[in-house]
């Protein structure tokens, strides 16, 4: 095990951002990220799970979802691969938020349609694909087309696509820098650099520090460890074969279609064997929901 932990695990990242004791860290980085436009002074955490109305209806559960002193919800999300409509997935997220607000506020009629901002963060530790995002950093607003303009500041996407941060540690300049650099390449880092800069990285080394864990959190590390490299292993054997099957098919239906179908199917199969494997494990539905990227209605079907 490194000195510090992978912060893109799902227990890395909630034990960083999604925790009570280290919610300091959430909202240093939250201000860095938005540095001249909003000030937190206290994020109070809520609940992740967020159930459908009825039950025809999927349910959806965030990575941290907070909200600040000041009434902003924040939505945080992790994306360690590739998945179908991500960018669509975040926009249904931060609706959900908004229909939670809107529903609390029904019997007065004046607050009927009235919501607080809502900010989602997506890290995504993948290369999307080309017709996604082509940057490191998108942000997303509301605005006139023609002006640019913002129409309203209720809904903001900021979508951060890790292996596009090209700046080494000396071209860090702002304190957002050093953030996603000391993210990007945690795991690998065999010091914390910026302490002597910025006060909070002494802390984010302490909370991202391996050998402080106690036994219990190791043995939850751990696991997440061994969720995420299966995924890895299992994502590479899927696009491996979905490659040589999209070849295969490309002779009959065309390269491009057959790559597309073989691809879709092989990672299709292989997420489904993942989550198998992990509920053999002994994982619960949500564990393996979030792992897989699956819904609990699609978990459950599996048991």
């Amino acid at each position: 095990m490194g000195k510090y932990i992978n912060p893109f695990t799902d227990w890395g990242f909630k034990r960083l951002f999604g925790q009570e004791f280290s919610k300091d860290l959430l909202i240093s980085f939250l201000n860095d990220l938005l540095v001249g436009e909003l000030q937190v002074k206290n994020v109070v955490f809520k609940d992740k799970e967020e159930l459908p109305s009825t039950k025809d209806q999927r349910g959806i559960i965030y990575d941290v979802y907070c909200e600040t002193d000041k009434g902003e919800r924040f939505i945080l999300e992790m994306q360690n691969r590739w998945q179908p409509n991500f960018l669509d997935r975040s926009i249904c997220y931060a609706c959900r938020s908004v229909l939670e607000q809107v529903d609390k506020g029904k019997k007065e009629r004046e607050n009927a349609y009235r919501f607080l901002p809502i900010y989602t963060v997506c890290f995504m530790n993948y290369m999307p694909d080309h017709e996604e995002l082509s940057k490191f950093r998108t942000d997303i607003v509301l605005a006139d087309k023609e002006s640019g303009e913002i129409a309203s500041n209720k809904l903001r996407f900021i979508y951060l696509v890790l292996p596009l941060f090209k700046k080494n540690v000396d071209e860090c300049v702002t304190d957002f820098d050093k953030w996603i650099y000391v993210l990007k390449h945690m795991e690998a880092l065999s010091r914390m650099p910026f302490t002597a800069q910025k006060e909070i990285f002494k802390q984010l080394e302490e909370y991202a520090d391996s050998h402080r864990l106690t036994r219990k959190e190791w043995e939850a590390y751990e696991n997440s460890l061994w969720i995420a490299r299966d995924n890895m292993a299992c994502m590479a054997a899927a696009e491996n074969a979905a490659k040589e099957k999209g070849m295969a098919e490309g002779r009959a239906e065309g390269m491009a279609e057959g790559m597309a179908k073989g691809m879709a199917e092989g990672k299709t199969k292989a997420i489904i064997e993942t989550a198998k494997r992990l509920l053999n494990m002994g994982l619960d539905m949500e564990q393996v929901a979030q792992g897989t990227g699956l819904s609990i209605e699609e978990v459950r079907k599996l048991l």
